[in-house]
């Protein structure tokens, strides 16, 4: 099977994934992180935190939780921003941003569990000591803001605040993508891999105009796509395209093991 993949930092990674099942792999990374210059909020932030003026800090990714460090660090110690996290209840949307809180020795009060989806963060929110009315609540975001999961906070009673470390843009060589919109629609590909929304909405804003965009969507269709868990499903089904799978598990490997095992139950029929 001819297998497309979107991964950025773990392009390499995922192409040996798909080669040791037996597929092809086709490359197209579709983001990079650009940090926030002169992030100010972050900076803000991390006074108010030392300060005591935060009751809950919610961390969505490993990244994200190092980005801000490093920002706050530009100003004060790592130490006193470390210590001032240890006195507040601190949440992680999953084992990412929760082994690095691990490894800043930071106790974690509220892990979302699997498939870790700001549902699964928000119950486990609702679940601290005291719940959330009336508390001040700072999310560290991701690129992009959420605001669904903005908006249940609040309707819950917490002052929520956005901490931007990053955003996600376009590689700066979007050839790559280009050509996979084209072999898409052309439909020299079998089965189209997804690991977050953000790869969705970039692939879609390669396509130069609305009928491309037509011709994208009916490709897709005839494709096998994974994705790798309901947030990214979530945002395919904005865009039109049914998933055909999700992994037991959102991880890469067996994102994979298991495209690689049940694409005889969905590519024949999409042939």
């Amino acid at each position: 099977m001819r297998v497309l993949t979107f991964e950025s930092r773990r392009s390499a990674e995922m192409a040996k994934l798909i080669e040791m099942y037996g597929g092809v792999p086709l490359s197209a990374p579709a983001m990079r992180e650009v940090p926030r210059s002169e992030n100010q909020e972050a900076l803000r932030f991390g006074r108010d935190l030392v300060a005591g003026s935060v009751d809950v800090v919610v961390f969505l990714t490993g990244v994200g939780a190092r980005a801000l460090l490093g920002i706050v660090s530009s100003e004060q110690s790592a130490e006193s921003f470390l210590e001032a996290l240890r006195k507040v209840r601190v949440a992680a949307r999953g084992p990412k941003p929760t082994a690095v809180l691990r490894e800043w020795r930071v106790p974690v009060d509220a892990i979302a569990p699997e498939p870790n989806t700001w549902r699964e963060l928000l119950r486990s929110l609702e679940d601290l000591p005291g719940g959330l009315h009336a508390r001040r609540v700072a999310v560290q975001e991701y690129g992009i803001s959420n605001p669904e999961f903005l908006a249940a906070l609040r309707e819950r009673g917490a002052i929520v605040r956005q901490i931007p470390v990053y955003q996600w843009a376009l590689p700066e060589d979007t050839t790559p993508m280009r050509q996979a919109v084209q072999a898409i629609i052309e439909g020299t590909i079998d089965v189209v891999l997804f690991t977050t929304g953000v790869q969705v909405s970039h692939l879609f804003q390669l396509a130069t105009d609305r009928a491309e965009k037509e011709k994208l969507k009916e490709g897709l269709r005839r494709k096998m796509v994974v994705s790798i868990g309901p947030s990214t499903s979530e945002t395919l089904g904005s865009f039109g395209i049914s998933v055909d799978m999700e992994p037991s598990h959102p991880k890469m490997g067996i994102l994979v093991k298991e495209a690689a095992e049940r694409h005889v139950e969905f590519v024949p029929e999409k042939l």
